[in-house]
């Protein structure tokens, strides 16, 4: 995401700048930014250091990678010393020795300590690298008063550089430090988890996770007018593109970009070129992606999982059936694609988080691996086809209210089960569903569910949600008798907190667009972009 509209992401902005001023306040509190590949964690960070000035603090931004322990030692030792000596004034360069030479007159302790990693390295002598290195933030806080602020981009990498006991020893020095902060970064989300459960937890030691999640509608919206701020495009158009891309803002930019650079194409040609030529960015790099499974065992299964859940294919136990396959031994192959971050699980469900991946997958891969003849004239046509039948659809559904749409989303319930923001729930299979009026000012309008052991009633709130609408909508729903209620609001708008601490009270659920889109995204039907 370019950097003259960077924007929407104030909240993990906000949350680091807190983090590193409870740092100088003597409060520290390591931090775990994970998501997925290419949703902007790296941009948030740079867009941070671009900005951030405290003669007080010393920021050090590593990106791990694989690299022999001398070469790591070295390069952290530098990234330090270089920013240690960007507060001083004096001249400096890209140079390891001159560093540790110009560093000399203001933290000898420091330099002589660093002296000593290095020759013990040369000479191959044992020592604890992590902690001797680590130990260095300490030095320069005891001998400047300055505390450092260490980041690891793609952490888990540091485990090829070769360091023995790397997380233990890492986890007593989180203990021992107290004026280090660490910032790590993952877009292996199940991994990073797993290692901050098991290896990185110990009192004291705890890292904040913070989840680094798509654009909401109305960013991606905000974003895409800027981009297109010289040239019209149609509304639909542009919602369909925020519809396509989930809100990853590398495949916003990707889109906006190529499609602004051939004008004279319409959006279907564009991706056209982005996904289904040979030498297509994005085709070239999911074809790469898939290289990682030919080595596996099963590694077919997994591509047809997969392939099935770009399809609509989604249930577990669906999966199982159409591939002939007892459903415990999906589920252990599924399990290992949630390893690898290739699908996300909700209960009875599995989706692939990554959307243009997945019609890549539907419509591409599937479709030339499929492919009779090596015609690559009539692929492109089907392909054609297929994105602008994609277009049409979501059009046609745009068109429709959000209470049309929520009613036909809740004859597709059987009785599955889903998560939603860590609470799981039964998706009622009904024997009628009908329009609800309140007779309300607070409601625009509502919907109920029957079955024989369950009610649900849902109301619609365009505007902000407040106290008293989660006080009228409790009353109206003790109207009804039923005593297994689900109780749900959705809005478009801010949830006040006063209303969403009453609604827990009162047990009603408050759902987004981003929520009902959630389970859209399992039923695979077009989002909802207000």
């Amino acid at each position: 995401m370019t950097k003259e509209i960077f924007f929407g992401r104030e909240n993990y902005l906000n949350i680091l700048e807190k983090r590193i001023r409870d740092l100088k306040d003597g409060y520290r509190q390591n931090i775990a930014i994970i998501g997925d590949e290419l949703v902007g964690k790296t941009s948030i960070i740079f867009n941070f250091l671009n900005k951030f000035c405290d003669p007080r603090i010393i920021i050090l931004y590593l990106e791990a990678r694989p690299e022999s322990p001398i070469s790591f030692v070295r390069r952290f030792i530098g990234v330090l010393l270089y920013n240690f000596l960007i507060g001083s004034g004096a001249p400096i360069r890209e140079d390891l020795g001159f560093l540790i030479a110009k560093s000399n007159s203001y933290i000898p302790g420091t330099t002589e300590k660093i002296k000593n990693i290095l020759a013990a390295l040369e000479k191959r002598k044992k020592i604890n690298v992590i902690l001797e290195l680590f130990s260095l933030c300490e030095q320069i806080k005891s001998e400047t008063n300055k505390s450092c602020v260490v980041i690891f981009d793609e952490f888990q990498n540091l485990e090829n550089v070769g360091i023995k006991n790397l997380y233990a020893e890492w986890s007593k020095m989180l203990i021992q430090q107290k004026n280090t902060m660490y910032i790590i970064i993952s877009s292996q989300k199940y991994r990073a988890k797993n290692i901050l459960s098991k290896n990185l937890s110990l009192l004291f030691g705890n890292f904040e996770t913070i989840s680094v999640e798509p654009f909401d509608t109305r960013s991606s919206e905000k974003y895409l007018d800027l981009k297109f701020r010289d040239e019209k495009i149609n509304p639909g158009l542009k919602n369909f593109i925020i519809h396509f891309t989930g809100g990853f803002p590398f495949y916003l930019e990707l889109i906006s970009d190529t499609y602004l650079k051939n004008a004279k194409s319409d959006l279907a040609d564009t991706l056209e070129g982005l996904l289904f030529e040979p030498c297509g960015t994005l085709n070239q790099r999911f074809s790469n992606y898939l290289k990682r499974f030919l080595d596996c065992a099963n590694s077919q299964d997994y591509i047809s999982i997969m392939h099935l859940v770009s399809k609509g294919h989604n249930k577990i136990r669906d999966i199982a059936h159409l591939l002939h396959q007892p459903k415990k031994d999906i589920i252990s192959k599924i399990n290992n694609l949630l390893e690898f971050d290739c699908l996300e699980r909700s209960a009875d469900f599995v989706t692939i988080s990554d959307r243009v991946f997945s019609f890549w997958l539907k419509f591409v891969y599937q479709g030339k691996m499929h492919s009779l003849t090596f015609d690559a004239k009539n692929q492109r046509a089907l392909f054609l086809e297929n994105i602008n039948g994609s277009i049409e659809e979501f059009l046609l559904h745009a068109q429709k209210p959000v209470t049309e749409r929520m009613h036909e989303l809740l004859k597709l319930f059987t009785d599955e089960t889903i998560q939603i923001e860590k609470k799981r729930f039964r998706l009622t299979h009904f024997r009628e569903i009908k329009s609800l009026d309140f007779n309300q000012r607070n409601f625009n309008e509502g919907l109920i569910g029957r079955a024989n052991d369950a009610l649900w009633i849902i109301a619609f709130k365009r505007e902000v949600l407040t106290e008293e609408d989660i006080s009228e909508f409790a009353k109206e729903c003790k109207k009804y008798r039923h005593k297994l209620q689900r109780k749900i609001i959705v809005t478009n708008s801010e949830v006040e907190t006063n209303a969403r601490l009453r609604a827990l009270e009162e047990k009603i659920l408050t759902w987004d667009i981003n929520n009902l889109n959630q389970i859209l995204d399992l039923f695979s039907r077009p989002r909802i972009i207000v």
